[in-house]
């Protein structure tokens, strides 16, 4: 196989993507540069420095991978003459910076002094966006040539080089700058940059027309020199398109769509990868995932993976656990997913498994488990909760108290707060929020949607505790976190227990009885907060958390009633 390496300027690629001849592969992933990435490769070529070698594999009469164009260019056109392996990121935005079809982005050359580099001009660009109602989209001074030349920016757009051209930037010069003179000014300017557009040199490797599947995407994958590099996840893309010619991108779009909320705890694309691994009984590792059967395996399985994650999902819920942001540890969701695609079908044998997925779940949110070695933890768990599914009577290590000890009541006092990823103290808040976690002033129950608007609130105003000389280290403590709707969160404000109690039950009519029920939802004793003795009201709630924990984690039979 010989690589020919060759020249080709800007117009002759943006000539051949507009006419559909050069294409990228399906497999290839979708645009992943930030628009400050694009903006550097426009002032790269401004500067006159190469931009590095792109990689294309030539087409003969019969296209070897699936394809799709370029983002943002035309979906047909001339017959397919070439697959381009390296530089989509390169291109991609090349295309469509100068052609002005990012959705949310409008590309200026900006007559203003770079401060990196002293140039007296740059690339940069603009935010767009539409308001309910606009036609429109704003800011609107981005699309009058007037008010854009009042900030010293001319359209990247009329700087591409091609067809009408002179007449483009003649047409935007005479409507944006009154004065002749300067407008003759710029126009040779504009002129100026294009010709440097024009002329930019932007070479390619070639693959020939001969070269085999294996050995394009072999290539592809050790040649891939984007500054966003290629992820295990693209990797495998790459593999199973090439081996069995299923767009494992399609197959991903469809399992979000069969089970959107999965993408609340999970990314997909990482969870299919992990618990595939599992379905394996491979450790989710890169050497399992790069393993030349996984892709074919990955694919053979992709029913039980689409099953298992919609059932965990479902599970998850049920569980009150709604998101990814307040999880003890992630670990769980692919484990679950990989369980869940292989439990039995059968109403009792079904329940069963159940039991021990919900023991698994919490024991891994409460225990150190998955402090340390997640990847062969995981697989071992896995394992092993399979052979109780099947039957077996040896439970896995993250059952055993002795290996894996829940906390006492007192570990569960210096628990950090929640939102600093405490692990404890997420765990503290997951198995309050399975409670029913009603909000204080409302009484909405806790639910994905609502807890997306809630906040962390201090049970014991931090204010208020600081006014009675409590340490922020013992404010800032799990057991004094709720979450609370903000306005809940306001009308508190930093007034002690007892007094926004007696205004919640006096100012809306609510009984002590439906004040006490809200608390229960969230594990909080209300005589302790009524009380006002923080360190009593910690060790109060210590022991009805304890006593939720033991029951979640199957440490008793029954909720103490102490």
């Amino acid at each position: 196989m010989a690589i020919s390496a060759l020249n080709r300027t800007l117009p002759d690629w943006f000539t051949r993507i507009r006419t559909h001849q050069t294409v990228l592969p399906r497999f290839q992933r979708f645009e992943a540069w930030s628009h400050g990435n694009v903006a550097q490769l426009f002032n790269t070529i401004l500067r006159d420095l190469p931009v590095g070698a792109l990689l294309v594999l030539e087409i003969g009469a019969d296209q070897p991978f699936e394809s799709r164009s370029i983002q943002g260019a035309p979906e047909s056109g001339e017959r397919v003459t070439e697959h381009l392996l390296d530089g989509q990121q390169r291109l991609t935005a090349l295309w469509r910076g100068m052609h002005n079809n990012y959705e949310d982005r409008t590309y200026f050359l900006h007559l203003s002094e770079d401060e990196e580099t002293g140039q007296s001009f740059y690339v940069d660009s603009i935010a767009r966006y539409q308001r309910q109602g606009d036609q429109k989209a704003r800011p609107l001074w981005a699309d009058d040539p007037a008010q854009q030349w009042k900030r010293r920016r001319i359209p990247l757009d009329i700087c591409r080089p091609g067809e009408d051209a002179s007449k483009r930037v003649r047409v935007w010069a005479e409507e944006a700058i009154p004065d002749r003179d300067e407008r003759d000014q710029i126009t040779d300017f504009i002129q100026e940059v294009r010709g440097k557009f024009a002329t930019f040199n932007l070479p390619y490797l070639s693959l020939p027309v001969t070269t085999a599947k294996e050995t394009a995407l072999d290539v592809f994958l050790k040649m891939n020199t984007s500054a966003a590099p290629l992820t295990t996840y693209d990797i495998v893309v790459a593999q199973v398109e090439a081996g069995l010619g299923t767009s494992l991108h399609d197959l991903v779009a469809d399992l979000k769509e069969a089970c959107p909320e999965i993408e609340a705890y999970y990314p997909p694309e990482d969870l299919i990868l992990y618990a595939g691994a599992l379905l394996q009984e491979r450790p989710p590792t890169n050497s399992s995932y790069l393993a030349r059967e996984f892709p074919r395996a990955l694919i053979k399985s992709w029913d039980q993976l689409v099953l298992g994650t919609r059932r965990a999902a479902a599970f998850l819920s049920e569980e009150h656990v709604y998101d990814g942001r307040r999880l003890p540890t992630d670990v769980v969701v692919p484990v679950l997913a990989a369980l869940w695609a292989i439990a039995p079908e059968s109403p009792d044998a079904l329940g069963r498994a159940r039991s021990f997925m919900e023991k698994y779940l919490w024991r891994s949110f409460f225990t150190q488990r998955y402090e340390m070695s997640t990847s062969s933890r995981a697989v071992h768990d896995f394992k092993a909760i399979q052979c109780l599914f099947e039957g077996g009577d040896t439970e896995p290590e993250i059952f055993d108290d002795a290996q894996y000890p829940l906390p006492a009541a007192e570990e569960l006092m210096q628990a950090g707060w929640p939102k600093k990823k405490d692990r404890l103290g997420r765990a503290i808040l997951a198995v309050a929020l399975r409670e029913g976690g009603l909000d204080l002033a409302d009484g909405s129950p806790a639910t994905r949607v609502s807890l997306a608007k809630r906040e962390y609130h201090h049970i014991f105003p931090d204010a208020h505790l600081r006014r009675t000389s409590v340490s922020e280290d013992k404010t800032y403590l799990s057991l004094n976190c709720a979450l609370v709707s903000w306005k809940t969160n306001r009308t508190i404000s930093d007034k002690d227990p007892e007094r926004y109690l007696a205004e919640r039950r006096d100012g809306s009519r609510l009984g002590v009885d439906e004040i006490r029920r809200r608390l229960a939802s969230h594990l909080v004793p209300y005589d302790e907060m009524v009380a006002g003795d923080y360190d009593a009201f910690l060790q109060a709630r210590s022991s009805l958390v304890h006593a939720a924990m033991q029951e979640v984690c199957g440490a008793v039979t029954a909720r103490s009633n102490s």
